[in-house]
């Protein structure tokens, strides 16, 4: 393991860049597509929203205390570039379209978040064992991945408990986990790997 003052850079580093890759410039790239009225990123980019969803939620779990938090963050890791990438017909659009400005931030983008979840995955796999261990979930270097999660609380729900928020990091992960598996078990063996009918 990283010593903990690097490994607490690191961390915060990752929450960094996290709302920079996963909030802020997905958010501007979905306006852009709207405005400039580009329905095959539009489309895509909303599916990257619910997909990444997962994020929020897994914020809610760690400041609950719930170690599952730790699997929510790496599914969501994996299941955001595969959502990118996956849709045959939103990606031949894209590919087909002439170029431009938006094309290209999107691409770079996609890229961007893809090489940032592969390598966020990777640190963040060393963590796992915090998920299956309350002995380990409460060791320091399990306990600094809550920090930034428990910033955001008492900035944004300081009247709340962290018991309370945790309930809805839990609700919304079991919601998560029921539109994922009808996807995965209705919806893609019906459409397959086309997102539009």
């Amino acid at each position: 393991m990283l010593e903990s003052s690097l490994l607490r850079s690191v961390i915060w580093t990752d929450y960094r860049l996290a709302v920079l890759f996963t909030v802020l410039l997905p958010l501007a790239l979905l306006i852009w597509a709207f405005v400039q009225k580009n329905e095959p990123i539009q489309h895509l980019t909303t599916i990257y929203w619910k997909v990444a969803s997962l994020l929020m939620i897994t914020v809610y779990l760690m400041i609950g205390g719930f170690g599952i938090s730790f699997i929510a963050a790496l599914m969501a890791r994996v299941l955001i570039p595969i959502s990118l990438w996956f849709w045959v017909d939103l990606n031949e659009e894209i590919r087909e379209q002439p170029d431009s400005i938006l094309k290209l931030s999107f691409n770079s983008w996609r890229w961007a978040v893809t090489i940032y979840n592969v390598i966020g995955s990777a640190i963040l796999l060393p963590f796992l064992p915090c998920a299956f261990s309350n002995e380990r979930f409460a060791a320091a270097d399990c306990q600094t991945w809550l920090e930034a999660p428990l910033l955001y609380k008492e900035y944004f729900h300081a009247g709340y408990t962290n018991g309370f928020l945790g309930f809805f990091g839990i609700l919304g992960l079991l919601i998560y986990m029921g539109c994922l598996a009808w996807f995965v078990f209705v919806r893609l063996g019906k459409q397959g790997r086309q997102a539009v009918n």
